[in-house]
């Protein structure tokens, strides 16, 4: 079960410790329900998975395993639209918590921010309180998953 918040977050926050850097590239076989492949690409090495998501926005069923890098070149020549590049930074947070910090397509016309943090629990996520420079909470706003930019970047290509 994944268990997550996210915020459009208009800028890296500050004051928080960083603990990865990395490249993400990631493409879609289907968004409903979400079947994704991403490549993950951390110093020097790269990793490769498939994840496979249910319906919900802060809880949802996520199942995700690594993939060889032939299996994952085999998945990406099916889709239809070339990976979404994410510069994905993930900062330590009081309580123990990770802020996983995404620009998305740097440099395009549909380049955004966004920042989520997961959780053990829907209690936990409930009741935590995000300073204020993360920027307007999307957890539950339709439209705001990477599956919909997936969606609109085919409509409009």
């Amino acid at each position: 079960m994944e268990i997550e918040r996210k915020w459009l977050m208009p800028a890296p926050p500050e004051g928080y410790p960083v603990l990865e850097r990395a490249v993400l590239r990631q493409g879609y076989l289907c968004t409903k329900p979400t079947v994704r492949i991403r490549s993950k690409e951390k110093d020097g090495e790269t990793g490769y998975r498939l994840c496979i998501k249910g319906k919900g926005t802060l809880a949802r069923e996520e199942i995700e395993f690594d993939i060889p890098r032939e299996k994952f070149l085999a998945l990406e020549r099916l889709l239809p639209h070339p990976l979404v590049r994410k510069d994905y930074t993930v900062y330590a947070l009081p309580g123990g918590y990770r802020l996983e910090y995404n620009v998305v397509d740097a440099g395009a016309p549909t380049s955004f921010t966004y920042a989520e943090v997961e959780f053990p629990s829907i209690e936990a996520a409930k009741a935590f309180v995000p300073p204020c420079d993360f920027g307007r909470e999307v957890t539950e706003e339709p439209g705001y998953t990477m599956g919909a930019y997936w969606d609109a970047l085919l409509k409009n290509a």
